[in-house]
């Protein structure tokens, strides 16, 4: 069977990923996506290609249905070189690959896709500082749990690795706090610990 990523056309990418997440017929499909706007016949029509135009709140939840990322529906991306291939966009879009338009979507820095202005730039700057702050928060709170634990089981021999990994924390939350105070200079309510 060919792989879905691979494939030209939105209707066929839905229709090949469907199939190989294990939905055999888009009933199956659209009886996991609650909210009643993909249904049956959505489907049948998207993958068919007579519906090429899709609300974003279907596509979202077509994707999250097959787990799937979005940008993998949106463009070939086992065909990484290979121009967008979706219907109705502007001229903007023209020429872009699908590596580009995956970068564009998920604001990459230093990705294939090049930011066409210094708004943009720093939209994408301010979206890696967030995702930064969320893997330094996940990465503390992982981190506080190992210290939680090791001090619950009493050995004396984890003292030392104890006094590491709270030294870690310690610098992880300065960096986390610093990255919050950045966010909230530009707007974003962000937490700090």
């Amino acid at each position: 069977m060919a792989d879905f990523r691979a494939e030209a056309g939105i209707g066929t990418r839905i229709r090949m990923a469907r199939r190989q997440r294990g939905f055999r017929t888009t009933r199956d499909l659209a009886d996991t996506i609650p909210g009643g706007n993909v249904t049956e016949a959505v489907l049948e029509n998207i993958e068919s290609g007579r519906k090429a135009d899709l609300s974003v709140s279907q596509l979202l939840n077509i994707a999250r249905g097959l787990n799937v990322p979005l940008s993998m529906l949106l463009a070939p991306m086992g065909r990484p070189d290979s121009e967008l291939d979706l219907p109705n966009l502007s001229d903007e879009f023209a020429g872009m690959t699908a590596a580009e338009f995956d970068c564009w979507l998920s604001a990459t820095p230093a990705s294939s896709y090049r930011p066409r202005t210094a708004r943009e730039r720093e939209d994408i700057a301010l979206l890696t500082a967030i995702r930064e702050l969320g893997l330094l928060e996940r990465e503390l709170d992982r981190l506080r749990m190992v210290v939680e634990v090791e001090t619950a089981s009493g050995d004396p021999d984890l003292t030392a690795t104890r006094s590491e990994v709270q030294e870690r924390i310690a610098r992880l939350a300065q960096e986390s706090a610093r990255i919050a105070t950045l966010l909230k200079s530009s707007g974003v309510a962000a937490r700090a610990d």
